[in-house]
């Protein structure tokens, strides 16, 4: 586990869990600092990256200052343990497992656990998650977390898929607690062509928008 601990101060700067999934050690070595250099805060590395666990580790080693370094996709105990064992700060799951959200509150690591429906959301909820991923947001779109928090209002909402530039301020204003955003943010095109200028000030519009 990490000794590092997750930090609210930091996440609520920038309200956005940035989704790295599938991207090289050597690209996810340049895509950190020039993150945190545009202003966002928490990233999150799916576990079903290769060499994920190595990705947490060297990021935890080298460039924890001012970022919340977390895993994804943690659907099993077995996942779970090996992100907490690389020193994952929070841990994101694509579904609802009462094994994993509760040995998270357990052991006091934030976990925003994958729902879908109000029931899962709620329970989620109950068992003591930080935050609810909605996932996937796309189909829903903003409207959904205005309904859902209009009789709920003391959930904390993580709309995930489909959340884009285009329109992450409506899902802000329909009272979304935060963000989770991957290829929309991780512009593939840019990292593969090693345009690391042109990924920065692409970060930074992401930025501004939360501002």
């Amino acid at each position: 586990m990490s000794e590092r601990t997750f930090s609210w101060e930091l996440f609520n700067k920038a309200p956005l869990v940035g989704i790295i999934r599938n991207v090289s050690p050597e690209d996810v070595k340049r895509i950190l600092p020039i993150y945190r250099e545009a202003g966002l805060t928490t990233v999150e590395i799916t576990m079903n990256t290769p060499g994920a666990t190595d990705m947490i580790r060297y990021a935890l080693e080298n460039e924890h200052y001012g970022l919340n370094i977390g895993a994804g996709t943690v659907c099993t105990k077995d996942d779970l343990d090996a992100a907490l064992e690389a020193g994952a700060q929070f841990i994101v799951t694509p579904v609802l497992s009462k094994k994993v959200v509760k040995s998270c509150v357990k052991k006091g690591i934030p976990v925003f656990p994958g729902a879908y429906t109000p029931t899962e959301i709620f329970q989620a909820w109950s068992w003591g998650a930080s935050m609810v991923k909605i996932y996937p947001a796309t189909a829903l779109g903003p409207g959904y977390i205005k309904d859902v928090k209009a009789p709920m209002n003391q959930l904390k909402l993580l709309p995930t898929g489909g959340v884009s530039l285009e329109n992450m301020e409506a899902f802000l204003k329909a009272g979304a607690n935060g963000l989770g955003i991957g290829g929309q943010l991780f512009d593939k095109k840019l990292i593969q062509d090693k345009d690391w200028d042109g990924l920065k000030a692409h970060f930074l519009q992401f930025a501004q928008k939360l501002a």
